[in-house]
């Protein structure tokens, strides 16, 4: 079985398209997923949905072609969001597959997944689902493909699911060329008090604006000038397959999610009763200070959307979110991770106050803090330099938190120290009440992971 296994990823199937991913490659998936489907949970169908990559028709049709040779339908609902295949999920009450590289380089591709209704695969799903494929004993047959269209079923959703106060809301909205550009202006023009302008609106899996990732900073710039010159309320951005959403100020500032977070929990917390908030272990102190500012009930989880969502829809949280920008609302109908929802919650609130964004976060506290810090490794020493890590602050007497890798918290701040599960490398940060403590930490654990190395 000629298939490369590190493509099977913590969240997902990922790899460069003509080097690990190709049709062949596709077809076999397809033809895993139709087979164990049908044999481990017996189902007869699933739905498939593809973004607009320049490699994910090809795979679309491969992987459509290998579920349907293994006895399985399949309903194609072809050019979509990663969150509009969501929806034909749920609405079919279906398994499913998204060929989609999501933020990744564009000569990148692969597929998300379901094994069950709560969220993507993940973590030991998909290491069984590799070892099944790897062994090919496939099931044949000769199953239906249907097309469809999710669009009304969409537009419904996000009809019902917002709204809007009485104040117009100017908005721009960076589509970065990527799925969202199928979608996104029908969306807003459902609302006629939003007066949105788009910029990167054509479709274009080249990307040639810039890479679809609006956690990075630098990515957000042509938002931030747009944003300036119309002297718009906000700006919005979206990555390549529209789960993910970025957030600029009216004065032209990038935040970073867990503040974004805090802007939302700030309308949400007062008006419901269950007030506890899930986030990763990326996230600022300021939003774990603000949740039990509002009352509410600070829960720290692991990295990872598939996480976050699973865990958010299976204690029934109000609400659930990310440092990457997945953010989770549970409090009005189906839990749909959408950049487009998340940007339209914004809005929401906007509409219904006369405070800018700047003076909605103006008493938050506020840490000095790095950014991500990506420390390039192998994909097994990453695992071990991470063990290391964990035995030194054992030793040390530290207090800290290994739901996923090492969060070591201190009076005045903390670090992280984890292994990537999307890429051979380590994710590292660190935040302080002061900058002189915010540098004595990076030093201490970039020294240690420098000598591991």
């Amino acid at each position: 079985m000629n298939i490369d296994k590190s493509i099977f990823k913590e969240y997902d199937i990922r790899g460069t398209y003509n080097t690990n991913i190709n049709e062949d490659v596709a077809y076999l998936i397809g033809r895993g997923y139709g087979s164990y489907i049908k044999e481990k949970f017996q189902e007869n169908a699933c739905v498939v949905g593809r973004d607009n990559r320049i490699s994910s028709l090809s795979l679309a049709n491969s992987l459509i072609k290998g579920i349907s040779d293994s006895g399985c339908d399949v309903i194609d609902y072809g050019f979509i969001t990663t969150p509009m295949h969501y929806l034909t999920r749920h609405i079919n009450n279906l398994l499913g597959i998204m060929v989609t590289a999501s933020h990744n380089p564009k000569d990148d591709n692969g597929f998300k997944f379901s094994f069950d209704h709560l969220a993507n695969a993940r973590g030991e799903m998909i290491y069984e689902f590799r070892d099944y494929v790897l062994k090919g004993n496939f099931l044949n047959g000769k199953g239906k493909v249907i097309q469809k269209d999710i669009k009304t079923e969409y537009l419904n959703y996000m009809k019902k699911n917002i709204s809007m106060g009485e104040k117009m809301v100017k908005a721009v909205i960076d589509l970065g060329n990527g799925a969202t550009t199928c979608i996104a202006k029908d969306v807003h023009a459902l609302f006629p008090n939003i007066e949105a302008t788009f910029i990167c609106d054509e479709a274009d899996g080249t990307f040639p604006n810039h890479h679809p990732d609006p956690a990075v900073e630098d990515n957000m710039q042509m938002l931030k000038e747009k944003v300036l010159e119309l002297k718009a309320d906000v700006g919005i951005a979206y990555d390549g397959d529209g789960d993910r959403v970025g957030i600029v100020l009216e004065n032209g500032k990038y935040i970073p999610a867990d503040q974004f977070m805090i802007l939302i929990i700030k309308s949400l917390l007062p008006q419901i009763n269950n007030k506890k908030v899930l986030y990763d272990v990326k996230c600022s102190k300021a939003l774990e200070d603000e949740i039990k500012k509002l009352g509410g009930t600070p829960y720290c989880y692991r990295t990872g959307t598939s996480y976050t969502e699973a865990k958010t829809k299976e204690l029934n949280l109000p609400f659930g979110g990310e440092f990457s920008g997945h953010i989770f609302f549970n409090d009005r109908d189906y839990a749909l991770g959408s950049g487009i929802y998340a940007g339209l919650r914004l809005m929401e609130i906007l509409s219904k106050t006369d405070k800018t964004l700047s003076e909605m976060l103006s008493d938050i506290n506020h840490y000095y803090a790095t950014p991500e810090i990506k420390v390039p490794t192998t994909n097994e020493l990453k695992f071990e330099i991470t063990n290391k890590v964990l035995d030194y602050v054992k030793e040390k007497n530290y207090n800290y938190n290994d739901i996923d890798g090492v969060r070591v918290n201190f009076e005045n701040g903390w670090g992280l120290v984890r292994a990537s599960n999307t890429g051979p490398n380590l994710t590292l940060r660190f935040e302080a009440t002061t900058k002189e403590f915010l540098e004595q930490l990076q030093k201490e654990f970039t020294d240690l992971v420098n000598q591991y190395k």
